[in-house]
């Protein structure tokens, strides 16, 4: 047997941070050689913080990074460990991202990310040169390229995250080449549901290429992007171990590299497909011979032993339900969000919510007092105050709603009205249109304008960070107010569409069982800007909005398309009605992108997100002409 323990650890980096970010690595680094780890693996990026976006284009940020690698080697000399760190380097007027394999002391190679994501959250291209195929370079001696590195133990096949997710990647010709064990250092963001695709393609890799891949994400929040953590260890297709999600912190297992070989013995399609490969002139990657760099002290190891101490009988199942899974892997989410925002700026001193008694602002208020639970467990309360800020229009349902949660999560709470102001500002806007009186929507949008111009003062005076509390659903469809409600320092739940707040809340309701919750939800939806307002009656049905966004911005259907599936999805709503709705999405989303362009900085928990930086890029002026049949 060639019994390998195999540590992989999740740093909860600040873009950067360089010195700190290294530390850390430093400080766990320690813990897994004391714990007897062979191959201790780190992120993607884990000295530079990811993502680090055109910050990479500044030489001295990159130039920056190598001190802090040469420290890592320098102070795990005496540390009988091999570890695989994540790194940026500048090469010839390339940044590279890279995989730097250090040992004794020594830096002995470096591997480049070859495939560069361009979708979604990313934009690696615009910044990253590529690592290439039988790519040999030396940069300030250190080898860099295509390599494997031969220990002891075995032999290493660094990668960094997005060359995992091609069938097409470095694996296949390392593997060809001899990798037994292939290491990914990863920054993969959080995407609702999206852990159990992470998990299914590293079997499917494990198991096409007949290896042992060692998986290491990273955790914690830069801007809007979360990094839920979640490493993954898989031998030859069969689960070995999963790391905990949304915490810092290593994970480890001992794993029989001997297998490996073994079942690629066995198994004849893969042996069958390396033979054409080498036929065709696959081109080898070079093993580097790092035999002497380090000697790993694995005498004590012990072959891992299965549950209930047999391999026939399966493992304790502690699946949780699909609905647990889904509501606690988005709150821990947008919680970490929230609090590594707070705590990363280094700017704030407390977090400010303007509470109306609904349920947007109930659900982050709920996400940040999660947060403060878990940074000040003695008095939670403390890191929070809520205001109620109440005009002619708002009920006393809802004031008494917001003023029980405050009460039960022990938030200091303050009611302050604007009803003098907004008569005094409307009565200004009256004078400047030559005495017309305004229109409607401009009385509703004065009310949330002087409630969001009153939070910023706090915020200003006080070093709190305003959290603004709109939903997506609403967002896309511009209900919502610029200079008002549209406003804040950082967006909560500005990615979650309304229908999964209800269902957040509705979670929420049954786990902890707070009257405030109920009082809130006892009530219809609607911002108590007019009177008697309710949004869906204004909108539409929530479940009919979100399913147009979806089908819209996701599925990129055109509004005849989204009709036919609106029809199938919801029969028992006439035709014509859907049609109505249909076309009252698609005016009111083209006509409010000039809105949401100009909305904060908001947390990502999936690949539909109204963000044009990150996600939907879309052009603020567009016609619709293409929509129309030809």
């Amino acid at each position: 047997m060639r019994l390998v323990k195999l540590g992989l650890a999740s740093v909860n980096t600040t873009v950067g941070a360089f010195i700190r970010n290294t530390d850390k690595a430093l400080a766990l680094a320690g813990k897994m050689a004391a714990e007897g780890v062979t191959l201790g693996v780190f992120q993607e990026q884990v000295i530079a913080g990811y993502p680090a976006e055109d910050m990479v284009q500044w030489q001295g940020f990159m130039d920056r990074q190598w001190p802090e690698l040469e420290r890592f080697a320098r102070e795990t000399a005496a540390l009988p460990t091999v570890f695989v760190v994540g790194v940026g380097v500048a090469h010839q007027g390339l940044r590279l991202n890279c995989a730097a394999v250090v040992a004794g002391g020594r830096i002995l190679g470096l591997v480049p990310k070859e495939k560069l994501p361009t979708y979604s959250v990313f934009y690696e291209a615009r910044t990253f040169g590529r690592g290439q195929p039988g790519m040999a370079e030396v940069h300030r001696g250190v080898p860099l390229g295509d390599y494997l590195f031969r220990f002891d133990f075995g032999v290493v096949s660094p990668e960094v995250c997005e060359d995992i997710w091609s069938a097409d990647g470095p694996m296949r010709r390392r593997t060809y080449s001899g990798a037994e064990l292939v290491v990914n250092l990863s920054a993969s963001p959080f995407r609702l549901g999206f852990v159990e695709t992470r998990r299914e393609l590293i079997a499917t890799r494990a198991a096409d290429h007949q290896c042992t891949i060692a998986y290491c994400n990273a955790v914690g929040s830069n801007d809007g992007l979360i990094f839920d953590g979640g490493g993954f260890l898989n031998q030859n297709g069969r689960h070995v171990m999963e790391t905990p999600r949304f915490q810092e912190g290593y994970a480890a297992a001992v794993v029989d590299l001997d297998r490996t070989l073994r079942l690629r013995a066995e198994a004849t399609t893969w042996r069958v497909d390396r033979e054409a490969w080498l036929a065709q002139g696959g081109q080898a990657a070079a093993v580097l011979d790092c035999t002497q760099a380090v000697h790993t002290q694995r005498d004590a190891l012990t072959y891992p032993v299965p549950p209930h101490r047999s391999f026939f009988l399966p493992s304790p199942d502690t699946r949780r339900t699909a609905r647990e899974a889904l509501c606690e892997d988005l709150l821990d989410a947008l919680c970490l969000g929230v609090g590594d925002y707070f705590e990363k700026t280094r700017a704030f001193q407390v977090l400010g919510i303007a509470l109306s008694g609904g349920r947007d602002s109930l659900l982050t208020l709920l996400i940040a007092h999660r947060y403060a639970k878990r940074a000040r467990p003695e008095n939670p309360g403390s890191l929070i105050q809520a205001f109620y800020m109440p005009s002619r229009y708002s009920s006393d349902a809802t004031r008494d709603a917001a003023e029980t949660i405050a009460r039960e999560l022990g938030v200091a709470f303050q009611v302050v009205s604007i009803d003098e102001a907004f008569e005094r500002e409307r009565a200004v806007a009256k004078t400047m249109l030559g005495g017309k009186d305004v229109t409607p929507i401009t009385e509703q949008n004065i009310q949330a304008r002087l409630r969001a111009q009153r939070m910023w003062n706090w915020s200003n005076s006080c070093g709190g960070l305003f959290l603004q509390t709109g939903n997506m659903s609403e967002k896309s469809v511009g209900y919502t107010t610029i200079g008002g409600d549209l406003m804040g320092a950082l967006a909560v739940i500005a990615n979650v569409p309304k229908t999964v707040v209800m269902y957040l809340l509705d979670y929420l309701q049954d786990t902890t069982g707070y009257e405030g919750i109920r009082k809130v939800l006892a009530k219809p939806a609607g911002p108590e800007l007019a009177h008697d307002q309710v949004g869906e009656e204004e909108l539409m049905p929530f479940p009919i909005l979100d399913a147009c966004f979806y089908l819209y911005g996701s599925e990129k259907l055109t509004p005849a398309e989204i009709l036919q599936a609106l029809t199938a999805m919801f029969p028992e709503v006439e035709s014509s009605r859907l049609s109505g709705y249909v076309e009252k999405f698609v005016r009111l989303f083209q006509q409010s992108i000039y809105k949401w362009v100009q909305s904060p900085l908001s947390l990502h928990i999936g690949n539909l997100d109204l963000d044009r930086e990150r996600a939907l890029q879309l052009p603020v002026v567009t016609g619709t002409e293409w929509m129309r049949p030809a």
